[in-house]
């Protein structure tokens, strides 16, 4: 190894925080002889490479790490530290690394580091610059955990993971025992995760003051943190430079139409760089409708000031918007989602954690109380809630599934429907991405030739289940994922999402084992089958029935007024089909009101499986009239006097059969 490979940093620039085990050499010479040249890594033992150092440079550049001592000190006094800074400024790389210097100096005897991210991409992303800048290998010193992907083992250090991996990681274990040191990290992005971590770990923070809890702030969320926490040491990182910023005038047009215009105009500059574009996508739920509208809206000023950071010094920024309307019209911070989104999830992931002693959630943004009790109502529609409030039998093997609850639910009918195979399929195909790429333009008439192949006539649940297993019996006659990649594009299905959807599924399969549900051998194509797995879906998804009110495809809500059409590339589209019930997997309200995943039902199965309590609760209607008619035609016949009825004689025969509903 030459000279320069081997060129150790001053070591006034990085104060390292090591333990004697890994500091010493036992006393033996001839060890301290051969390791004197080189400087060893105490994560691992091995000296440091030569692209280590490199790195190191890049890392001491960074705006942070002028703050490392500042840091180190205030985690040694305090349990909490909050880390104020831009984005691009270095915290979320090099705040976790030092956090897992502090755990090497107390030999791991508190646990180790996991720092939790908005989105899954970041995490990935990450995990791999920092195990490469630690000098150690991804997936052992340090890892990640997303959904449906845990690239850790037992002897990991540092883990980057998604705040919905962690949480779901507290209801195994409430206290995160694991852990010396917690960073939250992307908060700005106001998940419904993050913020539910940020209230309980006020209560798992007292029940153990060995923890250490940072977080990773930008400046404008600074104060409402300060509130939340209360007097805890600051760490505030100097700003980079400002960089050009360049606002429009005038009254917006059409925003694509303007980013478009934009873009070929700053390529025919000649100007040299990238160019990043930031579009809007909203989604605001409605409780009163139990459905997501997609509605355009003004950025947040948070929103505005980190995507100016992501660029250098010499870039520009261009504003599709006037300065005025950046002072006067944008809110200062973006929605916190617990105040937009479905909250069933999260309630049922607090009713869990509660069984441990941590129900208390001190959140930063109140919930809309219309949403909370919608969510409730739900979770005791679904069976999921006992008679005071708390999750029943039901309810705690739901929330084993990371799954939504509805989507649960259907699993566990599932169970006594003998279609669980089937039902883990459609399970994993619906939390994948579509199956289906978009339709190539040119190649449509192909497309949708070679989708046609797949269709089955009871409807889009199944046409999933015919997808999956034609890709896994590609996959098993395949000699090389490249085979597999090749099928998939021929026709003209996603690869990834099938990948995807074979890993959920995996997981699945793996969760039904191990709390032992009973799983019952495939037996798709059957009559008797296809009616089981109808039932299973009905038994989670009785809130999602729509009735096709004209005949010519408008379908009407059965819970409220909405219309909706079935979806251009449903299956009974596609097979010019109109059927007169379907179950619908998803609705959004959006220029085309479409029903996304549906399949034919009957009012006769309605009112077998959905809770009589639902029943009475819909708003009077057509299709009110024509189920209380099905289920009048179902009721059984009065028993002559004198003679039990079989209910009287016998409950558990209907208690068995109810204990699903």
């Amino acid at each position: 190894m030459e000279e320069e490979e081997v060129e150790c940093p001053d070591s006034s620039s990085e104060k390292r925080y090591f333990p004697e085990s890994l500091d010493s050499s036992d006393g033996e010479e001839e060890g301290l002889l051969a390791c004197e040249d080189l400087e060893l890594n105490p994560f691992d033992g091995l000296p440091y490479s030569s692209r280590y150092y490199k790195l190191l440079r890049e890392r001491e550049a960074l705006p942070i790490w002028t703050e490392k001592y500042s840091f180190m000190e205030n985690l040694l006094q305090s349990q909490v530290v909050i880390v104020s800074g831009d984005a691009k400024c270095g915290k979320s790389s090099q705040v976790p690394q030092w956090c897992a210097e502090y755990c090497l100096s107390v030999h791991y005897q508190h646990g180790g580091v996991v720092c939790t991210q908005a989105h899954k991409q970041p995490a990935v992303q990450l995990a791999l610059r920092v195990a490469d800048e630690m000098d150690v290998n991804i997936g052992h010193e340090v890892g990640y955990v997303i959904p449906f992907e845990n690239c850790c083992t037992s002897e990991t250090i540092l883990r980057y993971c998604t705040d919905d991996m962690l949480q779901r990681e507290m209801m195994s274990s409430p206290f995160l025992a694991s852990y010396g040191v917690i960073v939250l990290d992307d908060i700005q992005e106001r998940s419904i995760a993050t913020d539910v971590l940020l209230g309980l770990l006020k209560g798992v923070l007292l029940a153990r003051p060995e923890l250490k809890l940072v977080i990773n702030t930008p400046p404008l969320l600074l104060s409402k943190l300060s509130a939340h926490y209360g007097d805890v040491p600051l760490v505030e990182v100097p700003s980079r430079r400002p960089v050009e910023v360049v606002h429009r005038s005038g009254a917006p047009d059409e925003a694509l139409e303007s980013v478009l215009r934009l873009i070929l105009e700053i390529h025919h500059s000649g100007e040299k760089g990238d160019i990043v574009v930031f579009l809007a996508c909203e989604q605001v739920y409605n409780p009163r409708i139990r459905a997501s509208s997609r509605v355009r809206q003004p950025i947040s000023q948070s929103q505005a000031e980190a995507r100016k950071q992501i660029l250098s010094s010499s870039g520009k920024l261009f504003c599709l918007y006037s300065e005025e309307f950046a002072s006067k019209d944008m809110r200062p911070l973006k929605p916190a989602q617990v105040q937009a989104a479905n909250l069933t999830s999260m309630v049922l992931f607090m009713k869990r954690v509660a069984i441990a002693g941590l129900g208390h959630c001190d959140l930063l943004n109140t919930p809309a109380p219309e949403s909370l009790m919608q969510a409730l109502e739900d979770l005791d529609y679904l069976a999921a809630l006992d008679n005071d409030g708390n999750l029943s039998e039901f309810g705690i093997i739901m929330s084993e599934f990371p799954l939504d609850p509805q989507l649960s639910k259907s699993i566990l009918a599932s169970c006594e429907f003998d279609c669980v195979d089937e039902m883990l399929t459609i399970a994993a195909m619906v939390t994948a991405p579509s199956c289906f790429s978009h339709l190539p333009r040119g190649a449509e008439e192909a497309a949708l030739t070679c989708w046609k192949t797949f269709l089955h006539p009871e409807g889009d649940h199944f046409t999933l289940i015919n997808v999956y297993k034609a890709y896994q019996d590609a996959a098993l006659s395949s000699a090389s994922e490249h085979c597999v990649e090749k099928w998939c594009h021929e026709r003209f299905l996603n690869c990834a999402a099938l990948r995807m959807a074979g890993a959920i599924r995996a997981e699945l399969v793996d969760i039904v084992r191990r709390i032992e549900l009973p799983y019952a051998e495939p037996a798709f194509g059957s009559q008797e089958n296809t009616l089981n797995i109808k039932k299973a879906l009905l038994s989670g998804f009785f809130m999602q029935i729509a009735r096709d009110v004209d005949g010519s495809g408008n379908y009407l809500m059965l819970t409220h007024k909405q219309v909706a059409q079935l979806h251009p590339l449903s299956s009974y589209s596609l097979g010019r089909k109109t059927p007169e019930w379907v179950l619908f997997h998803k609705f959004s309200i959006c220029e085309n009101n479409y029903i996304r995943i549906t399949s034919e039902t009957s009012p006769e199965l309605f009112v077998q499986l959905a809770p009589q309590y639902y029943f009475s609760n819909l708003p009077p209607s057509e299709s009110k009239d024509i189920l209380q008619q099905a289920m009048d035609r179902l009721a059984p016949a009065p028993a002559p006097k004198g003679e039990q009825t079989p209910c009287e004689k016998c409950p558990e025969t209907t208690e068995q059969r109810c204990a699903l509903q």
